[in-house]
């Protein structure tokens, strides 16, 4: 074999070798972030004087994307401690299961939040259990159709309501949580099409103190609906804030129609808040976080300024 040739044949091999232990490491390193979780906080004043009067906030605990699996303790640990933040309201935005033996996972995981006042809006990944895609697809921004293979959400549905959570799935609900008086609407899982906006249509109470709007895909599409009716804040979940991301959180693609600068956090979308939350977890088909750890957000909602 001539010389050139042999350099050539060790350089390539090199090359590959180096590019097999860099994926290999760093599929590693993706996978150890799934436990590492954060709890990220925000403050925002939409409430209007004297509302509280004299308490310092409304504290709302958002909660997304669970996916959970079987035997995920460190996760289901995790989830509950939050209780110790003592919300007064907690949100869930969808996507709660990644298998179909998950449901006794997801309310262990929950048991205390359950015992607050809650709302919950449903994902396909709630009805469908996942599968094994194309990664490219994903990052090809392809929507991958469900595998219409059902999961057990009927009983998660079930017992979220008899603990006093209100299923916000194409509904208008309107309560009061200690001294706020709360409207809100939510849709069906709008990234399939599992949403009509016309069935909770129209403008929030003019009596209530906030008005929220639920959806578990941030598709704007919807959320000009529900800015246009008057809302205050939205709450989305979905993106994963990208999964696989960038340095500094950056995200590559976000699986919806939302733009990637909204992928996650606390945003602004016309007149109206929006909050995307990045997810506690992933399809047990894609277990990896590359620079976009799990999260649960705590907003904080102050009076506005006389």
């Amino acid at each position: 074999m001539p010389t050139n040739v042999k350099t050539f044949a060790k350089t390539a091999g090199g090359i590959l070798g180096a590019g097999i232990a860099l994926g290999l490491g760093t599929a590693a390193w993706g996978y150890s972030e799934l436990t590492k979780f954060q709890l990220k906080t925000h403050t925002l004043p939409l409430l209007e004087p004297g509302t509280l009067r004299g308490q310092k906030e409304f504290r709302i605990l958002h909660v997304s994307d669970l996916h959970m699996i079987p035997g995920q303790d460190t996760k289901k640990a995790w989830v509950s401690a939050l209780d110790s933040l003592e919300p007064d309201l907690v949100i869930n935005t969808g996507d709660n299961l990644s298998d179909e033996r998950a449901v006794p996972d997801v309310l262990q995981a929950l048991e205390p939040l359950l015992n607050r006042p809650g709302m919950f809006v449903f994902g396909t990944n709630d009805y469908w259990a996942p599968r094994l895609v194309n990664p490219f697809r994903y990052l090809l921004r392809m929507k991958r159709p469900p595998s219409y293979v059902d999961l057990p959400w009927q009983g998660m549905r079930a017992a979220f309501i008899e603990r006093g959570w209100r299923d916000a799935n194409q509904k208008r609900v309107e309560f009061q949580v200690g001294r706020v008086r709360l409207a809100a609407a939510g849709v069906d899982d709008p990234h399939h099409h599992l949403d009509d906006y016309s069935e909770i249509a129209g403008a929030p109470n003019v009596d209530s103190d906030l008005a929220i709007a639920l959806l578990h895909s941030p598709e704007p599409r919807v959320l000009e609906k529900f800015e246009a009716d008057g809302y205050q804040i939205a709450f989305a979940g979905h993106t994963h804030g990208g999964q696989i991301c960038l340095p500094g959180g950056r995200a590559i693609v976000t699986n919806s129609d939302i733009d990637r600068k909204r992928a996650s956090g606390l945003h602004r979308f016309g007149s109206m808040g929006l909050h995307v939350s990045n997810g506690l977890g992933t399809s047990k088909f894609a277990p990896v976080r590359i620079f976009c750890r799990p999260s649960a957000t705590l907003l904080k909602i102050t009076e506005r300024e006389a």
